[in-house]
């Protein structure tokens, strides 16, 4: 379950890269309501990328990526990533708006990704 929601939020936040090719398609496949339904997991990995709680391996993947996530605008994801990514940044921004603050101000102190998400562009 772990593993699900790490990816779950590399999706969320926009896919990572690790090279200049597609994303992995590895987590293609999550059932991402049952990620998203399952409070403690989803705080757990929050608390992982705002560096207030303890990683998995996939939690610290994740954070090493997450800043050229969100410059990319997912330009690498699969079109199920990217579905699923939209699945969870519109869950995070209507259900836990603070945890979304956070992690927005942590990741995109410009606002750049924000505007291009408010203005319907990501």
């Amino acid at each position: 379950m772990k593993s699900t929601f790490a990816m779950v939020l590399l999706l969320a936040i926009v896919c990572m890269v690790m090279a200049d090719t597609k994303y992995a398609p590895k987590y293609d496949n999550v059932n991402i309501d049952s990620v998203l339904g399952n409070d403690r997991v989803l705080t757990n990995y929050i608390k992982c990328l705002l560096d207030k709680g303890a990683c998995t391996r996939e939690g610290r993947e994740l954070k090493k990526l997450l800043p050229d996530a969100i410059q990319s605008d997912c330009s690498k994801c699969s079109a199920a990533q990217k579905r699923n990514s939209k699945k969870v940044i519109n869950f995070l921004r209507t259900r836990r708006p603070q945890d979304w603050k956070s992690l927005i101000d942590k990741y995109d102190p410009q606002g750049l990704f924000k505007q291009r998400l408010d203005a319907g562009l990501v």
